[in-house]
């Protein structure tokens, strides 16, 4: 790795400047980061299947100084150290539990008369189990009785077999709960735009960059995701509707749906006998994504502060303490009351007031430099954008709205990055001239021009590492000053490939339990998003497909260079006909075998014109995982 560079006296200067402007001898965050604390691991690597680490609790060991580098953004400094030192269990209230610090989220054990209930069991399987392992260890060995999962996003669920097994399940002995459409949710994220999306989420998690004061300092929301096997086991029983009741071996539950806030299947709820209120990861100690950078369909800030507001309303009075999926409880009545309200009016807040300023004409590029939260909601420290931040977050409520165009209808069909770089470098006076202009910027501290007037000059001449080199400059600078975990993640991402390039890894892999849980629709529909237009056009393949185990048939047509499929259904003008078992489809797909070993072994068999399925096979793009980001 080359070598990286120091903070300059402007990043310095511009860290420095929030010493003054934000409320550092208010410490009741550390306080309450580590009340209740029991006890946690001795040996802090927690290895995965292969005897690898799959989390390291000892990784951010630089964290322990109070003051923030240079490099470090003083108030990300902050809560990095609160999420990652405080690792362990914890008491919370009377019954209830939790592990901290073991993952990017955080799991919550809810104990019943003869066992408990498991709230998110994090992002793996290792990192889960080392949590009930420790919470057996001091609190004694219970019966998991249920598993909650407040949403559909990986993190709450992926390690659920670290908890309990599926034969537990399918027993009885179970129950697995889960807000209506999770299923859905939870697979189709990662579906479709699943290579771009856990491509950029390297880059959001920092995954690659070294943990120390140069490199990742933590995500905000948690440190980063382990890395041990994703599973997953379907829900047993589903929330439908707000002021549904359960009752888990004497522990009663009153949930409240909220879809369309942080995820597009979530719940918050109440354990009245607890007073315990979970509000999933609708609220927590920092501002969240309303667009999140990895990339996913943008979420509804009116929406998110409706059921923050609901839930103020409906839960008042009857809890005494408030915990999440993220971070650390929130103690007392009174507290949690302000903490869901000011929660609830920063999101309200960045909604009207975008929403007001494009009424008045301002753009997606405009409206972020002029918002500013009032000072009550500024100063609250949960407010900060440790995650989300107040820029992209803007930018994401204009989009819900009104799209990626601005009404200038310059913006409207700009040329793509090399061609325009060509012309800007061009009209710059070439590349030595735009470089000369472009390092007087950089002595001067103006970063955010140095990033983007140099990238057209990367884009236009890749091999050119004058412009590599100072386009890396910048970038770190800015990932120095950033107060959002994934905004500094991706800067530094960023300078580290412009510096070394993009690294020849071996791709993640889908886990087995996800692809199981796929709909065969949600696969198909993956292989029309791989099929090479260009390349069908002018092709006309239809193809039967029969799956003995589950009894479904799909016909699927290649016309006019797409893929339509259409499930139950079966043509008699079919080319050929695949019958086979889902069982062994996904072996297919996960690498274990190959459709010729499912042929030859009687698990699969073609009628018709085998050549047309091979054909189609030939038709379909095979996406490549390590693509440039900040190079054409």
């Amino acid at each position: 790795m080359r070598e990286r560079k120091n903070a300059t006296s402007f990043t310095a200067a511009a860290n420095a400047a929030l010493l003054s402007e934000l409320n550092w001898a208010d410490t009741a965050d550390f306080e309450a980061a580590s009340r209740g604390f029991i006890a946690t691991l001795e040996d802090p690597v927690i290895l995965n299947h292969a005897g690898t680490p799959a989390w390291d609790l000892s990784a951010y060991p630089f964290l322990e100084a109070e003051a923030a580098p240079p490099s470090v953004n003083p108030s990300l400094w902050r809560q990095s150290r609160l999420v990652a030192l405080y690792h362990g269990l914890y008491r919370v209230t009377e019954g209830v539990y939790q592990i901290r610090g073991f993952d990017l989220s955080v799991m919550s054990i809810i104990e019943t008369a003869s066992g408990c209930i498991v709230v998110d069991p994090l992002v793996s399987v290792p990192t889960a189990k080392a949590g009930m392992e420790l919470y057996y260890r001091h609190r004694g060995q219970r019966p998991v009785l249920a598993v909650i999962y407040t949403h559909s996003h990986i993190d709450h669920w992926g390690g659920v077999k670290g908890v309990i097994s599926e034969g537990e399940v399918k027993a009885g002995k179970v129950k697995v709960i889960a807000p209506e459409h999770f299923l859905e949710h939870a697979i189709s994220e990662n579906v479709i735009a699943g290579n771009v999306m856990t491509r950029r989420a390297s880059y959001m998690y920092g995954n690659l960059l070294p943990r120390d004061e140069k490199g990742q300092v933590g995500a905000g929301l948690g440190q980063t995701t382990s890395t041990g096997l994703v599973t997953l086991i379907e829900p047993t029983d589903s929330i439908t509707e707000t002021g549904q009741t359960m009752v888990i071996d004497g522990v009663e539950i009153e949930f409240q749906l909220t879809p369309g806030t942080e995820a597009p299947a979530e719940m918050n709820f109440l354990f009245p006998g607890y007073r315990a209120l979970c509000m999933a990861e609708n609220c927590s100690h920092n501002m969240h994504n309303l667009y999140t950078l990895r990339g996913a369909q943008v979420r509804d800030a009116k929406a998110w502060a409706h059921y923050i507001d609901e839930a103020i309303e409906r839960f008042a009075g009857r809890y005494d303490v408030i915990f999440a999926s993220h971070h650390w409880p929130c103690w007392g009545a009174d507290a949690g009351a302000d903490f869901l309200k000011k929660q609830r009016d920063m999101y309200k807040y960045l909604h009207d007031e975008t929403l007001r300023l494009a009424n008045q004409g301002y753009t997606l590029l405009e409206i972020p430099e002029v918002i500013h939260l009032p000072a009550e909601l500024f100063r609250a420290w949960y407010n900060r954008g440790y995650y989300g931040s107040i820029n992209h977050n803007v930018k994401a409520i204009y989009q819900r709205y009104l799209g990626f165009f601005d009404g200038n209808p310059a913006n409207l069909h700009p040329l793509p990055p090399e061609a325009a770089g060509k012309k800007y470098v061009g009209f710059m006076g070439g590349a030595e001239a735009l470089l000369a202009k472009a390092r007087q910027s950089f002595a001067e501290g103006d970063y955010r021009w140095v990033a983007q007037v140099v990238n057209h000059l990367v884009f236009a001449d890749p091999d050119n590492q004058e412009a590599r080199a100072l386009q890396a400059d910048a970038l770190e600078q800015l990932g120095y000053q950033a107060e959002s975990g994934p905004w500094r993640n991706f800067y530094l991402s960023a300078a580290k490939e412009l510096r070394d390039g993009v690294m020849d890894l071996a791709a993640p892999k889908i886990s087995p339990d996800v692809l199981r849980a796929t709909p065969l629709d949600m696969l198909f529909d993956l292989l029309a998003v791989q099929l090479i237009g260009p390349k069908a056009e002018g092709k006309t393949i239809v193809l039967n497909a029969r799956f003995t185990d589950i009894d479904e048939q799909h016909v699927l047509t290649v016309e006019n260079g797409v893929l339509n499929h259409a499930k139950g259904k079966q043509s008699a003008q079919a080319d050929a006909t695949l019958t086979t078992t889902r069982a062994a489809l996904d072996e297919v797909l996960l690498g274990e075998a190959s459709m010729t070993d499912k042929v030859s072994a009687g698990e699969a068999a073609i009628e018709g014109d085998a050549g047309k399925l091979v054909e189609f096979l030939s038709l379909l793009d095979a996406f490549e995982f390590w693509f440039n980001i900040v190079t054409p």
